[in-house]
């Protein structure tokens, strides 16, 4: 008798020091919502709809099997970018975008790489005097694209999702492109939207 309690004892130790093993995986909507508010702030809205933050549900349904059994519960994803870091890029980004990088996409000097940054395209389309500021502000704005995509990743608790960040943003970047504006293809090719 005493070693059915034995194993009953075991099966219930076990039973209550189970492990639940939840994947986490990169919220492709939510990061495309978070992308769009993100970029429409820098470059202005472009009509889009800019509610991008969905808050879950809070659960308030308890029961004694709580105290011993961890349950999951399902969330709408959302990606965090409203931190002082990310807030304080946004803000650079977006002064820089007026004074100056405005001009030189509707000029063509400039364009949306695949990647999520900035490149110069053609040097000429920009006045000899102001190539050496074009260089180094196009500069500046690709160190603060990387550090917004690493940020995020960041703020959000999960720093391995910075790639997929970034191809969400390069993506997004493209879409609210301006009429004229230049972008790389995929294939690196550049086109005009």
């Amino acid at each position: 008798m005493s070693r059915v309690y034995s194993l009953l004892a075991i099966g219930l130790v076990m039973s209550l020091s189970a492990c639940v093993t939840i994947n986490v995986y990169f919220p492709e909507a939510a990061a495309e919502r978070a992308a769009d508010r993100f970029i429409q702030d820098v470059i202005g809205d472009n009509g889009r709809d800019g509610n991008a933050a969905l808050t879950p549900p809070a659960s308030s349904t308890w029961q004694w099997s709580d105290l011993f059994i961890a349950r999951a519960h399902a969330q709408t994803p959302n990606i965090d970018i409203d931190t002082p870091q990310v807030q304080a890029i946004k803000a650079r980004m977006a002064e820089r975008h007026r004074n100056h990088l405005s001009d030189w996409f509707g000029a063509g000097a400039i364009g949306l790489t695949n990647n999520g940054l900035v490149e110069i395209r053609d040097r000429a389309a920009v006045p000899l005097a102001e190539r050496r500021n074009l260089e180094r502000i196009v500069g500046e704005e690709n160190a603060d694209r990387n550090a917004v995509y690493r940020e995020i990743a960041i703020a959000n608790g999960q720093p391995d999702w910075e790639a997929d960040i970034r191809q969400t943003f390069a993506r997004q970047w493209i879409a609210n492109a301006r009429e004229g504006w230049h972008y790389q293809r995929t294939d690196g090719s550049w086109t005009q939207k």
